[in-house]
């Protein structure tokens, strides 16, 4: 059964480039695996295939046609799982996305409106239009959007259209966190103390803020996924977690209805996978760590949890079923819990949806989940009883995103991925995307880029080999969080499983700031660099079947070389043999060898024994490079010792004073501005809010003074960088 995560990775593969399938992974692995691990890969495409179809029986009757609505990544997802069983899709798309690859892979595809969620994903009378043109039978929500949407689901119902998730009794009753607390508490299911109504406005948040106990959760009844959520620890901070929350709640799922509970400090954040059917069967399928967040949003999670017992992991799949039980769910779903350091664990919240992080899962049971949601919303009961469902392996989820890792641990990043390649050729490595090289991530949608799995006999190899795809992970064109993400799958605490909720802010406590590197690991840095300024430097000296009249002498003995990484400058003498340079930096000589081929985005070196991959990002005439090592980007400027004395002569551009102006840390729409010219602010006073993925940020006054101009309005788009507010 493990062998499905591997299949899933092929298929996922296959369904994106139906019209030359595996040439482009059969291609990349002789590009970056050694010829003995060639054939490895070639055959372990085709076991994996042959795995990957067992269990999708031919002769069970399910749809002739299903509509997706949703975009990206989850849509893709769909789509593989519906061509296995043999059902035609439909994809819906806004006009932004018309050239997505969730439209290129669904057989069908019909605009719904404009960018805007609101106009378009979120447009029910659009979709219902586009599943009445096309007559599909039955409507796939993946996550977000209407997935958890009574609304849309008493539509479809209407029309005689399946949905593919639970009946509308238990999307209202779980997906309502006030009414599912409620329902929680009657079956006997463990439960956060707090107010069990609506939170009417500001002066009742702080009132029951105060009679639960500081701090508390601020969260939005309806929806999930982090959003309208907020942690106050004191009055202020639960008046302005009441503005932000109900107005991001009404953006992302049109209710603002809010609550409030006692917020529990150092949590674990693990949860149960349920699957029910219309028979009274139900079923719980392992747990799953979500502990590692940012903003309440998921970064990493891990299949199984280091912390559960067998006894707590039983005690909480009962609990979860006899909540499922309670209101007759028939699909899958994901309970929530929080666990304390002493293994108690209370109910946090039912998402009535297929999860972000469902492959994990999938990866140690070995059941695809959209096929047992598509075959229970048909009607067909369930395959497996409670003992059928295994432990093998252990897989491990990164949610890479189009953000800026250095900003609040990732502030969304906009723009066109000019080059992009997975690691599919990687052995135990599934990769879920929605995207291509050309792709343009845009202010309108999640930044998410891909979920990157990884699968292992244990956990110590499924983090092997996340380290390894992490590493050849081909992304340019837009900021993205590798850097944090291979950090933390390598951090000592998260290795030893000590981790919970405020990992993050833990173990960063003043904001990331990228791989710190050992003394070995800048040594070896340099002398990688060092080794690709003097390729690079060999390379333009020759010409295909002509020589040129050289500058310098042909053969240089050595190459003396200044090499600034930031306030360090080192003094760098290399040579080379072949492929192999010998290079002695601060006293310690290297040997670099590797194939150096420069028109590669990726390069595997060895130093001295050791294995590294490397990505050269840019490289500027003035001797400046930007290389990915170890998952950070790091900046070196390399020039020849007589370059280097003459560079001490340039003038240097005087840094921008950004203590009197306020710029956009991040693209995205104006939603408030407090402020106009003549004002006075005081340092951290709210200045404006910029809505940025869904997610609304409070910008903030650097420093005390008067405001001298405003360059934004509600309303505006503004990109990174731009200038929004100047003080006096």
């Amino acid at each position: 059964m493990a062998g499905l995560c591997v299949g899933a990775v092929v298929l996922v593969a296959s369904g994106r480039r139906s019209r030359q399938p595996h040439q482009l992974l059969v291609r990349s692995a002789a590009l970056w695996t050694p010829k003995p691990i060639l054939h490895q890969s070639r055959q372990r495409l085709r076991v994996s295939r042959s795995l990957s179809s067992v269990g999708y029986d031919p002769n069970e009757k399910t749809f002739d046609k299903l509509l997706i609505a949703n975009r990206g990544e989850i849509a893709c997802r769909v789509i593989k799982t519906c061509k296995k069983m043999g059902i035609k899709t439909v994809a819906i798309h806004s006009d932004v996305d018309a050239s997505s690859v969730h439209v290129k892979m669904a057989d069908e595809a019909v605009c719904v409106g404009p960018a805007p969620t609101s106009k378009s994903y979120l447009n029910m009378d659009a979709i219902m239009e586009a599943i009445k043109k096309t007559r599909a039978q039955a409507v796939h929500p993946g996550y977000g959007f209407l997935s958890e949407n009574k609304e849309f689901a008493k539509l479809l119902a209407a029309e005689g259209v399946t949905f593919i998730g639970p009946d509308t009794h238990a999307i209202q009753a779980m997906g309502d966190k006030i009414e599912s607390k409620l329902l929680a508490k009657n079956a006997k299911v463990n439960t956060i103390p707090g107010f069990d109504g609506v939170v009417k406005d500001a002066d009742e948040a702080v009132r029951i803020a105060r009679e639960i106990g500081y701090p508390v959760m601020i969260k939005a009844s309806a929806g999930g996924g982090g959003k309208g959520m907020r942690i106050a620890w004191d009055d202020e901070e639960t008046r302005d977690g009441f503005r932000f929350s109900s107005q991001e709640a009404a953006s992302s799922f049109g209710d603002d209805r809010l609550l409030i509970e006692k917020f529990i400090d150092n949590p674990r954040h693990i949860e149960i996978q349920v699957l029910g059917d219309k028979h009274g069967n139900a079923l719980w399928l392992n747990e799953r760590e979500c502990s590692i967040q940012r903003r309440n949003q998921k970064v990493v999670e891990e299949a199984p949890s280091t912390f559960l017992d067998p006894e707590t992991r039983r005690a909480m799949g009962e609990q979860a079923v006899a909540l499922a039980r309670a209101v007759k769910y028939s699909s899958a779903g994901t309970v929530e819990f929080l666990v304390d350091s002493q293994k108690n664990f209370y109910f946090l919240e039912m998402n009535t949806r297929l999860q972000v992080e469902h492959p994990v899962t999938e990866c140690i049971t070995g059941l695809d989940l959209v096929q047992e949601m598509i075959r229970v919303a048909k009607g067909y009961p369930l395959r497996h009883k409670q003992a059928d469902i295994p432990i093998n392996g252990w897989a491990i989820e990164c949610r890479v995103y189009a953000e800026d890792p250095y900003k609040s641990f990732g502030l969304p990043s906009i723009g066109k991925l000019s080059q992009y390649e997975e690691p599919l050729y990687l052995p135990g490595v599934r990769i879920d995307s929605g995207i291509q090289p050309g792709s343009d991530i845009s202010i309108y949608y999640d930044p998410m880029i891909s979920k990157l799995i990884s699968y292992g006999s244990n956990r110590t190899e499924a983090l092997e080999r996340m380290e390894a795809a992490l590493d050849n992970y081909v992304i340019r064109g837009v900021t993205h969080n590798i850097a944090l993400l291979r950090e933390v799958i390598n951090h000592k605490r998260f290795v030893e499983g000590d981790i919970n909720t405020k990992f993050l802010s833990d173990v960063y406590p003043d904001g990331f700031k990228g791989h710190k590197l050992t003394k070995t690991e800048k040594q070896q840095l340099m002398a990688i660099a060092s080794s690709l300024y003097v390729s690079f430097q060999l390379r333009a000296r020759r010409f295909e079947e002509n020589s040129r009249v050289p500058i310098f002498k042909p053969k240089m003995a050595n190459w003396d070389l200044s090499l600034k990484m930031g306030d360090e400058i080192h003094s760098v003498i290399a040579s080379n043999s072949g492929s192999t340079f010998c290079v002695e930096v601060d006293g310690s000589k290297l040997n670099v060898t590797s194939e150096w081929n420069l028109a590669s985005p990726l390069l595997s070196v060895n130093i001295d024994g050791t294995q590294r991959i490397v990505q050269c990002l840019s490289r500027e005439a003035g001797g400046y490079m930007s290389i990915q090592f170890l998952g950070t980007v790091y900046k070196v400027h390399i020039l020849t010792q007589l370059a280097a004395k003459l560079n001490k002569f340039m003038l240097e551009k005087i840094a921008e004073d950004t203590s009197s102006i306020l710029r956009s840390p991040m693209p995205g729409v104006v939603v408030a501005v407090s402020v106009k010219p003549g004002d006075m602010v005081s340092e951290g006073q709210e200045i404006c809010v910029i809505e940025a993925m869904k997610m609304q940020n409070s910008m903030g006054a650097g420093k005390t003074g008067k405001v001298k101009s405003v360059h934004c309005k509600a309303g505006d788009t503004v990109g990174e960088g731009d200038l929004l507010v100047e003080l006096e």
